[in-house]
């Protein structure tokens, strides 16, 4: 009887040490925004339903960097180029809604806000906008954005906080539905992290 608790209890061990590897292995992207809200912390808090992974990382939508020469293809870029966060891609929510838009205004100074859950060496973030007139029904690319940033704001290598805040002027000139595309440009790897924020101006 003894031998088979102590086999019950290292199997539950095992069980245990494996889910915690799984829960906790494998993810070396840690950064999303959430003023605006991105779509990825929309689907961790509960707001959208249904997104798959990214429910539970939203701090894990790294690709490549050099946005726009380089970086996430053309379709793929809320993703990251994860397909594993495809959901984000879509022009709908998983329930064929509309995603939920903060409101802003053109000329306004806006405080971006940024949270960490790995603080790497930064080069800048950057931060885009879609055209007036872009196409709102499907994945976004680079024709839809004005690909210079309207915000740049360096960082010198240095680590961020766990959470980080910087103030910037949104655009003039737009109106309606739009999504901002914040890029934070790590230092020592070969990538960045991306969130695209639905708002409207």
């Amino acid at each position: 009887m003894r031998t088979k608790a102590k086999l019950y209890a290292a199997v539950l061990g095992l069980t245990t040490a494996g889910a915690f590897v799984l829960s906790t292995g494998g993810a070396s992207s840690h950064g999303y925004t959430d003023l605006p809200i991105s779509r990825q912390k929309l689907c961790a808090n509960g707001t959208v339903s249904n997104c798959g992974d990214i429910q539970w990382e939203p701090q894990s939508v790294e690709g490549p960097k050099g946005f726009p020469a380089s970086g996430p293809a053309d379709g793929r870029i809320c993703s990251g180029n994860n397909t594993r966060f495809g959901q984000l891609d879509s022009p709908r929510t998983p329930s064929g809604g509309a995603w939920p838009t903060t409101r802003v205004n053109g000329g306004q100074s806006y405080t971006f806000r940024w949270q960490f859950t790995a603080r790497h060496a930064t080069t800048d973030f950057r931060y885009y906008v879609t055209k007036q007139g872009w196409n709102q029904n499907h994945a976004l690319s680079r024709s839809d954005l004005n690909t210079t940033p309207f915000l740049t704001v360096p960082y010198g290598g240095n680590q961020p906080p766990a959470t980080l805040s910087h103030s910037g002027t949104l655009p003039t000139g737009l109106s309606g539905r739009h999504v901002i595309l914040a890029v934070w440009t790590v230092a020592d790897t070969g990538n960045a992290f991306y969130a695209c924020s639905d708002v409207t101006f």
